[in-house]
């Protein structure tokens, strides 16, 4: 490994056996000189201990969280404690414990990262083991989340980073709510790194569909400002295209070529989705205003850090 003060952040919800797994894949993958912060997202019926990295003989910390804050915050409060006490910060991965982001990939998340105008380098998957509901659920949210942000978004929490990016997604709000939206809107250069995804260790998952669904939804929040701007020009664009519609209808009636009772019709149905739209347009314009006013403080890591189990590394805390 050509970075031994490697940093892996990795959240752990309920699920030792595969994390366990993933530590002694590590140790294989990328040596015995990383280090590991592992966050326990409030586990009740089986809380990480120092076991898994101890039998893979690593180094590293279990952060465990006084309540379970879900897949993304658990990933920002890791990176946030990463950001707050290490020191001499060389390369620092985000990646899941079950198995499906691959430790022997990491590598080339890496070299990638090696070059001078690469901030971030994100995994783009060339191959899913997923069902074919959720890959149409995928297909339709990238498209979607372009649509309203206008940014294109295949990538998910399996990352590397420089010490630069660390600091700065550390110190943005947005993290602990969507990490791979705080990416792209961190201005950060970042590069993607095409590579396949693994099937779980162990267990099953814990995201069900709900779950998936609210996670894209809280993606398009972290560009809350776009998505009103742009909802308010299609409203503005309805609103004026009925404005036309009524016109011509008035125009129809004049010149006699409309039906008896049609032109009634068209002209409420167009007067309604005029009013509807322009209260819509009258709407997103003051949210915008609200979202662009009011600033997302970077998460309190302390706050929900119950306690931290270490294997004291010297060489990476300080």
């Amino acid at each position: 490994m050509d970075h031994p003060r490697l940093i892996v952040v990795t959240p752990v919800f309920e699920d030792t056996e595969a994390s366990t797994i993933l530590f002694a894949e590590l140790a294989k993958a990328c040596g015995r000189e990383i280090h590991i912060v592992a966050v326990d997202d409030g586990s009740v019926k089986q809380p990480l201990t120092l076991a898994g990295l101890q039998a893979a003989g690593l180094q590293g910390v279990v952060v465990r969280l006084k309540r379970n804050v879900g897949h993304q915050r658990a990933i920002a409060t890791g990176l946030a404690y990463v950001a707050d006490q290490c020191r001499a910060i060389d390369r620092v991965v985000i990646m899941d414990s079950d198995g499906e982001d691959l430790p022997e990939t990491i590598a080339a998340l890496l070299n990638d990262l090696d070059s001078n105008d690469v901030d971030v380098t994100v995994a783009q998957r060339k191959s899913r083991v997923e069902t074919l509901r959720f890959k149409a659920f995928y297909i339709v949210y990238k498209w979607l989340f372009k649509l309203l942000t206008g940014r294109a978004i295949s990538f998910g929490n399996f990352m590397a980073m420089n010490e630069t990016a660390v600091k700065r997604l550390a110190s943005m709000g947005e993290l602990a709510t969507h990490v791979a939206g705080t990416v792209l809107v961190s201005r950060l250069r970042w590069r993607t790194c095409a590579l396949d995804r693994g099937p779980r260790y162990a267990g099953k998952s814990k995201m069900n569909f709900v779950g998936l669904a609210l996670h894209g939804f809280k993606g398009l929040m972290i560009f809350a400002e776009d998505v009103l701007v742009r909802v308010g020009i299609a409203c503005a664009l309805v609103a004026v295209l009925s404005l036309i519609g009524g016109g011509i209808a008035v125009f129809l009636k004049a010149v006699g070529y409309a039906t008896p009772g049609w032109f009634s019709v068209a002209l409420g149905l167009l007067l309604l989705v005029f009013l509807q739209t322009g209260a819509i347009t009258l709407m997103t314009l003051l949210l915008t205003g609200i979202a662009r006013g009011s600033a997302v403080l970077p998460l309190d890591y302390r706050l929900l850090v119950d306690r931290v189990l270490t294997t004291s590394d010297e060489r990476v805390h300080g």
